[in-house]
């Protein structure tokens, strides 16, 4: 009998399910547990980087290391120590797979999907292979767990699960934070294929400058660096449109003027339509980064 029954790889900081193993058990207190597990899901930063949850046949183990965590669902027969053994296996292949910056690019849930193969590979594995074969492993993780044992949660705690409906938990959420951005209006839409064309046209500009510029033209490589510049400060707006970040308003402002220098500094090479187009544009994007905020999201707890 299969002792570990769900496995899935969440992002720490807001608990997006990256990939998750595909399982079809109808039992009542499974799918209770597999809602239990998506709430414990949205509160992983604030608990240590191991932790079990138990109660009525089931258990849930989780691992975070980085920008992830491994969540499992095991039985309550299944020994903590292969459940941690799993989720480590689990975490080591994910990570070998996929960096952190697509992880933390990833906006839709199971961006991952092709991860899932995997998943039903390890967890087959530990399902079906005997603890003699992996007597090593086992020990090694057996010591981990002495020394850092993982903290204890109970399923039954309803204060836990009422607290994440209701949204009265006593619980510190900022470090795994329920909201997302504004939706992407139409005018918003329009800065990101100007700011996209005027970062093609900077680049194309730098690339073509370059090719000779270097050789023939002592003031050739500081137009094609003013040219790079901007390429790299428009990818950079488009970036800061759609995506939420530290220091925001800062980021705006630094990379609008970074435009408007190097637009000044190629005088000559455009003209003055030129160049208040690029600044219009930059100034297009940035009041659109700073007018997109972020909005309220209600927690979802189902599965």
């Amino acid at each position: 009998m299969s002792m570990i029954l769900f496995a899935c790889v969440v992002r720490v900081r807001d608990g997006l399910p990256l990939s998750a193993s595909t399982d079809f058990h109808l039992n009542q207190d499974f799918l209770e547990c597999r809602k239990r597990l998506k709430a414990l899901s949205l509160i992983l930063a604030q608990y240590p980087d191991r932790g079990t949850a138990t109660g009525r046949g089931f258990s849930i183990h989780f691992h975070s290391s980085g920008d992830i965590t491994c969540m499992g669902i095991c039985t309550s027969s299944c020994p903590t120590v292969m459940a941690f053994c799993f989720l480590e296996e689990l975490q080591w292949k994910f990570s070998a797979s996929y960096d952190s910056t697509s992880i933390s690019l990833a906006i839709r849930p199971y961006a991952f999907l092709e991860f899932d193969n995997i998943i039903q590979k390890v967890k087959y594995h530990f399902n079906y292979t005997s603890c003699s074969q992996m007597k090593n492993r086992l020990e090694k993780i057996q010591e981990e767990l002495k020394f850092h044992p993982p903290v204890l949660l109970k399923l039954e705690d309803t204060e836990l699960m009422n607290g994440m409906i209701n949204g009265h938990t006593e619980v510190h959420m900022g470090s795994a934070p329920t909201y997302r951005m504004q939706p992407v209006t139409p005018l918003g839409i329009l800065s990101l294929v100007l700011n996209i064309m005027c970062g093609a046209l900077n680049l194309i500009r730098g690339v073509h400058l370059a090719e000779y510029s270097f050789q023939e033209d002592h003031e050739g490589p500081g137009n094609v660096i003013a040219f790079l510049l901007s390429f790299l400060a428009c990818i950079f707006q488009c970036y800061l449109y759609l995506f939420h970040g530290s220091s925001r308003k800062m980021k705006a402002f630094v990379l609008f003027f970074s435009i408007c220098l190097c637009n000044i500094y190629l005088y000559g090479l455009r003209n003055i339509w030129q160049i208040l187009f690029h600044i219009g544009v930059a100034s297009l994007s940035s009041y659109q980064i700073l007018t997109r905020q972020l909005m309220e999201k209600q927690p979802d707890i189902g599965v």
